[in-house]
């Protein structure tokens, strides 16, 4: 029969577990004492699964490897460039959307910002891009299921093992899409970064299945792909392939994925994500070489460096050993404001968050965060229209360098240049014309959006071209707009926001410089320029903001160009991220927190205090938590009592050879391989049947990612459970239980517990004692750092019990 794993002989062990059970369950309240931790909890507790990455190793699943022998992977790779073509066509279309969008809204306002009329230009954008926003809130609130404005921390915690609902649903691909498109043509300080990493992780996680719930399609190929782990790749090469498509950065998307996005990772997913991230890259390029704005422009599969660069430079600087000074001043400063802005953006979301659930209604609490997000944009907007107005146009310096870069290709294609804003009108035909030309700084650097604003500020050779006025009025108001905007109802990324911000440091930088030195034309000074420290003020603060270095220093190469300055974006990337760690976790790591996903880092980090609690001083048993065995054959009735009163995924499978003797460990069986034996009752048993006779369910029989009707399945359990005559039959586990369940003895270290569990992908680790005995079992919510500080604090490493008690 079915009984609780802790015996009469651990008698000492078990009071001294529940005694930690009870004190915790004491406490609990003052650890979550607000609303928003409850509601953390809640999910925690009951959304928040984790995921089977390694097959059952059964006697049925030995049965179906025999008949289904090792395949080649062509397949796989055919998979990852449909993949990428798809992703690619996508980013060229997030693209052509916002350009086009942001365009024809400015246009319409042109005339009167020249006649001085800033009240109707405020009152038509304003309407305009309200419309624009209240449809991409309600995207998110009302049409995406899994309801989450930036679901790039969502993907993290997926690929490190934590399965969460809906988030690579087909309406959450077209939620998402549209939201961001609309949101950053709309004028929120955002980009289109992090919602091209969850569509393209979307594009991976349904193309790779060819299926869909929601449309209720299941197609008959790939199937052999219908797994956790290959899931798991194709939505790393989907992501690494969305910011690849995005940026025009493909080895700079693999090293994203590597470094930030992926928790499992190998060679040969390496290479099969490189080729998807190359695919999507030449796609997106293909498709914007002859299009722009939608309107086919020829040169189909010319690449010009203007275009398929997304910032870049164009004149390259040599570069001298003083100006490392300059870029360790911009590294420090990164780091701080980047720690700043995570500090800043994670209480407005708690703040946010503590605010939302509050209100007990669900509508009334959508549409709270929409009212939100729509006076975010008035703010946003009211900023970008006045703030320009109380700056006086001034002569454009550089005139002539610009119109022979590549800004111009950058510009509305053409089009009207929001920099001119209300200056008068010059013409730049002659010589007099080009000095004559004026310009707005401010408008060139809020109006704009941030792609072109960004340009701009890498520029070369532009040393006055902003004043220090303009630059420190832009990034006061960017830096906490973007940081109130990071969170808000609608589908935005902060990447653009981080490379903006982190441009206008650096050019301040720059700029004071100039008025210190002057402007160098000798061949020693020339890289005393405000254009190279704006890109190395972008690398310094995504740097302090992300804490990524590798990936983070090949994109800000892949996206300017500029390899003569990988050196000092090095240095600056480096300062920034070890700045940026004295003070706090990166932003990513902080929202996984605050989303209450249960991540698990490569090393645990605990901390009682501003101490660090080493790991090494505790054992398995410490977090560990009782668990429910079953026997090698158990009765029908048992199992049923057992799926309706408990909520375990797993159990341990134990079987005494000899009436008398220990029920020594076997492996362990799921929760969902049990709902499928019951559902089959030609595999019950008598109990006069021979052990040796049974009808033995296939391998796909019995794995379900899911049970197909739950209703159905909870009706035939009642039924099971009122019936006696379920108390007479039995089923004999040994064909289907987990041979090769991953187990660890009660003494075994944490730290190394969790290594295992983590590096191996596990969901479930039995803990047996010194003869076998399954004793307790460690699940992923109880390695994450909240449950390990409740419990690690507590305890002092002389009152662990030793070997000889567990023997007793």
């Amino acid at each position: 029969m079915i009984s609780v794993c802790w015996r009469s002989g651990y008698s000492r062990i078990k009071g001294s577990y529940h005694r930690k059970e009870k004190a915790e369950e004491a406490e609990e309240g003052e650890i979550h004492n607000s609303v928003k931790a409850n509601h953390q909890k809640k999910h925690l507790q009951e959304t928040h699964e984790s995921l089977d990455y390694l097959p059952s190793h059964s006697e049925v699943y030995k049965t179906w490897l025999k008949e289904n022998p090792h395949r080649s992977d062509w397949d796989r790779w055919v998979m990852m460039a449909f993949i990428g073509v798809v992703v690619g066509i996508v980013g060229f279309l997030m693209h052509q959307i916002i350009d086009t969008l942001f365009e024809r809204k400015w246009e319409l306002v042109e005339l009167y910002i020249k006649h001085g009329d800033f009240v109707t230009t405020w009152l038509i954008i304003l309407g305009i891009s309200l419309g624009m926003v209240f449809c991409a809130s309600n995207l998110i609130l009302f049409f995406c299921p899994s309801g989450s404005p930036s679901a790039l921390p969502e993907v993290i915690g997926y690929l490190n093992g934590a399965s969460l609902k809906h988030i690579f649903n087909i309406r959450t691909f077209f939620g998402t899409f549209l939201s961001c498109a609309l949101s950053v043509s709309a004028g929120l300080f955002c980009g289109p970064e992090a919602p091209m990493i969850h569509v393209g992780a979307v594009v991976g996680y349904g193309l790779s299945q060819f299926k869909s719930d929601t449309l209720r399609i299941k197609l008959p190929f790939f199937t052999r792909f219908r797994n956790s782990a290959d899931k798991r790749n194709f939505i790393t090469a989907g992501a690494a392939a969305g910011i690849a498509s995005v940026f025009r950065a493909p080895v700079g998307g693999l090293l994203f994925a590597l470094e930030e996005v992926a928790s499992f990772w190998d060679l040969k997913l390496a290479c099969q994500t490189f080729f998807c991230c190359l695919i999507a890259s030449l796609t997106t390029e293909l498709f914007s070489s002859s299009f722009g704005g939608f309107v086919y422009q020829g040169y189909f599969g010319f690449f010009k460096a203007e275009q398929r660069i997304i910032f870049w430079v164009k004149d390259f600087l040599d570069m001298s050993v003083l100006a490392f000074i300059p870029c360790i001043i911009i590294g420090v400063i990164g780091g701080l404001l980047g720690a700043l802005f995570v500090f800043l953006n994670v209480r407005i979301n708690k703040v946010r968050l503590k605010l939302f659930n509050s209100i007990s209604h669900k509508l009334l609490r959508q549409l709270s965060k929409l009212l939100e997000t729509l006076v975010l944009l008035m703010v946003t907007i009211t900023i970008t229209v006045y703030v320009p107005y109380f700056f006086s146009c001034t002569p454009d310096p550089t005139t002539t360098h610009s119109t022979n870069s590549s800004d111009k290709s950058h510009v509305s294609h053409g089009l009207w240049d929001v920099s001119e804003y209300n200056c008068p009108d010059s013409s730049t035909s002659g010589s007099e014309g080009a000095l004559n030309h004026t310009i707005n700084q401010a408008a060139a650097l809020l109006v704009g959006n941030g792609k072109h604003s960004i340009m701009l500020l890498y520029q070369r050779g532009t040393h006055l071209k902003f004043g220090l006025l303009a630059l420190v009025t832009t990034l006061i108001f960017y830096f906490l707009i973007s940081c109130w905007t990071a969170g808000a109802a609608v589908s935005t990324g902060l990447v653009v926001p981080m490379l903006y911000t982190g441009a206008l440091l650096g050019r301040i930088v720059g700029l004071i410089m100039v008025y210190m030195f002057g402007v160098q034309s000798e061949e020693y000074g020339k890289w005393i320029d405000p254009g190279l420290f704006a890109a190395i003020g972008s690398a310094a603060y995504f740097g302090g903001v992300s804490r990524l270095t590798i990936s983070l220093t090949v994109i800000m190469v892949e996206i300017t160009n500029d390899v003569q300055s990988i050196l000092l974006i090095m240095v600056a990337v480096m300062i920034g991220k070890t700045v940026g760690d004295y003070f706090n976790h990166s932003l990513f790591s902080s929202l996984l927190h605050l989303k209450c996903i249960p991540h698990l880092e490569a090393e645990p980090y605990v901390v009682n205090g501003k101490k660090r609690v080493n790991l090494e001083l505790f054992t398995a048993q410490d977090v560990m938590k009782s668990c429910t065995v079953v026997q090698l054959r158990e009765c029908v009735s048992s199992l049923v009592d057992l799926l309706i009163n408990t909520s375990h995924n797993a159990f341990p499978v134990v079987h005494s050879t000899t009436p008398g003797q220990n029920e020594v460990f076997l492996g362990t069986i799921t929760r969902a391989e049990l709902y499928m034996l019951l559902s089959n009752s030609h595999v019950f048993q008598t109990k006069e049947d021979d052990i040796g006779f049974r009808t033995v369910l296939q391998y796909q029989q019995v794995t379900v990612e899911k049970l197909p009707d739950e209703a159905q399945m909870n009706t035939l359990l009642n039924k099971y459970s009122a019936d006696p005559q379920y108390q007479q039959l039995f089923i004999n586990l040994e064909p289907y239980i987990n041979k090769s369940a991953v187990c660890v003895q009660a003494h075994f270290s944490l730290q190394r517990a969790y290594v295992v569990f983590r590096t191996l992908g596990l969901r479930h680790l039995t803990v047996v004692d010194l003869q076998n005995r399954a004793v307790g079992m460690i699940t992923r919510k109880d390695l994450i750092s909240l449950r390990l500080e409740k419990r690690l604090i507590k305890l002092d490493s002389g009152r662990q019990d030793s070997d000889e008690e567990l023997l007793r």
